[in-house]
């Protein structure tokens, strides 16, 4: 894999990366001339235990633009400049120009090292004069410095010192990421791998989380193939909730939860999709929405960059396996969530862990959404009209080419 580092002339990343060389000559574009000084916060939600990120300026970005001002497609008028050169790379990564999570002002300040030992672990080191609820070793802990400009309120606020990077997939505005060829899905797994490990370097980072909104029915905003990846100061609820069963499963057995289950539904079969030497994609007998699938590899690693060549050229197969799965049940593009799920940065061992992708669609017919309403979003506790074993079966009817 080549990689060529660039800078915009707003101050923000632009990587590009290709199979072959690429041309040193290239230069980084943007359609903003000047920085956007992006300050998001975080609040601590007393209830819930739970960080929430905010940063009000984020509704001032691009959203469906025609496609003449597609903003991920290649420039071709330096004068109308795009976020993307022209030239011969496959993939490109460039810093969210609206983030969510930015690095904060403050040189050498990080909500990161104030919260070394994770917030879902207890600590007897919170300040003093903190509210009763506020989060033990934490950013809310971490004494303010000059340029932070986090408000003053009645709960916890730090900097939401992390990053948000985009993925553009390919060049072709019409293409899609199960309809790249398998090699180019490879090099996608490098380069999550490559960015997970910069990234996951940093201190102040402890979990990074690749992913890809897919349709309007997910709140994709530009058509155009692509992720993104939030890489956060903390380690977020689902994450952290994984790392406690994944400990608590790998004491007891002496191998992760989702090994075992992978197990289980290889020697079971009826909810398989793809089942190769190395890698398998299934609807999980405990899906929580009717057409969602996992990937994952056979054997158990916590970053892409764990993967041997052969692991990730099987993965590759059944990611692409799942998504013209999926295209191709009602012929027409299929929405979904795509997110990957790797083992936590911040310096803890998990040894339970298993790199993995869960797909979550929103259609439950080929009419009707699944949506999330009173026992899903206030109790958290999900309810299926389907059974997974049935939905899979549709799913395994379709005929895919690879």
């Amino acid at each position: 894999m080549q990689r060529l580092a660039l800078t915009k002339p707003d101050g923000r990343a632009l990587t590009l990366y290709a199979r072959g060389p690429l041309d040193p000559a290239m230069t980084a574009p943007s359609p903003f001339a000047a920085p956007l000084g992006a300050s998001p916060h975080l609040r601590w939600h007393p209830l819930r235990g739970e960080w929430v990120t905010y940063a009000a300026y984020r509704q001032g970005r691009t959203y469906r633009p025609p496609p003449q001002y597609n903003p991920l497609a290649p420039t071709r008028d330096p004068a109308h400049p795009t976020e993307v050169p022209a030239g011969d790379w496959e993939v490109a990564v460039f810093d969210n120009r609206f983030p969510a999570l930015a690095p904060a002002f403050a040189p050498g300040h990080s909500p990161g090292r104030a919260a070394a030992q994770s917030l879902w672990q207890p600590s007897s080191h919170a300040p003093a004069n903190a509210p009763a609820y506020a989060p033990a070793n934490s950013p809310a802990s971490a004494p303010a410095v000059t340029g932070d400009t986090t408000p003053a309120l009645p709960v916890p606020t730090a900097p939401a010192d992390g990053a948000c990077e985009v993925v553009v997939f390919t060049q072709d505005a019409d293409g899609s990421l199960g309809g790249l060829p398998l090699d180019r899905i490879e090099l996608l797994l490098e380069v999550w791998g490559d960015r997970l490990l910069r990234l996951g370097a940093q201190p102040r980072i402890h979990y990074v989380l690749p992913f890809e909104n897919r349709g309007p029915e997910v709140g994709v905003t530009l058509h155009h193939p692509h992720g993104q990846i939030y890489a956060y100061p903390v380690l977020p609820p689902v994450p952290a909730r994984m790392r406690e069963v994944a400990q608590e499963h790998w004491r007891a057995q002496g191998r992760g939860p989702l090994t075992d289950l992978i197990a289980a539904e290889r020697h079971d079969g009826r909810r398989l999709l793809y089942e190769g030497l190395y890698a398998v994609a299934f609807v999980p007998a405990c899906a929580r929405y009717p057409y969602e699938a996992w990937v994952a590899p056979l054997r158990p690693v916590g970053a892409f960059n764990d993967l041997a060549p052969p692991e990730r050229a099987d993965l590759a197969r059944a990611l692409k396996t799942v998504l013209l799965q999926y295209d191709g049940l009602w012929q027409r593009p299929f929405p979904y969530l795509l997110a990957w799920y790797p083992a936590p940065t911040d310096g803890v061992p998990d040894p339970g862990w298993h790199l993995h992708a869960e797909l979550l669609p929103p259609y439950r017919t080929p009419d009707r959404l699944k949506f999330l309403a009173g026992t899903e979003l206030a109790a958290g506790f999900f309810a299926m009209d389907v059974l997974p074993e049935d939905k899979a079966a549709e799913l395994r009817a379709v005929e895919v080419r690879l």
